[in-house]
């Protein structure tokens, strides 16, 4: 199975918030994801990123895919 770890959108209008799932990378954006492991919220100043890192090291062991806007993110954390 070909799994991507991407950012799933969830909040009300203008009052975004995502959270960082595994899922089947041929699945809705929206669809049911195999394991939530972590979140971000925009809104916050400076932005809040939390990850399971212990999870997220699992799933990329496995070949899960990041998706390019949460590499995006990982690297402004970073920084």
């Amino acid at each position: 199975m070909a799994t991507a770890i991407r950012l799933s959108r969830f909040g009300r209008k203008n009052r975004p918030f995502y959270r960082i799932v595994v899922v089947d990378k041929r699945k809705k954006q929206l669809g049911k994801y195999i394991e939530n492991i972590g979140f971000y919220d925009p809104l916050t100043q400076p932005f809040r990123l939390e990850l399971k890192k212990d999870r997220f090291d699992y799933w990329c062991s496995q070949g899960a895919i990041i998706s390019e806007g949460l590499q995006k993110l990982l690297k402004a954390k970073k920084d």
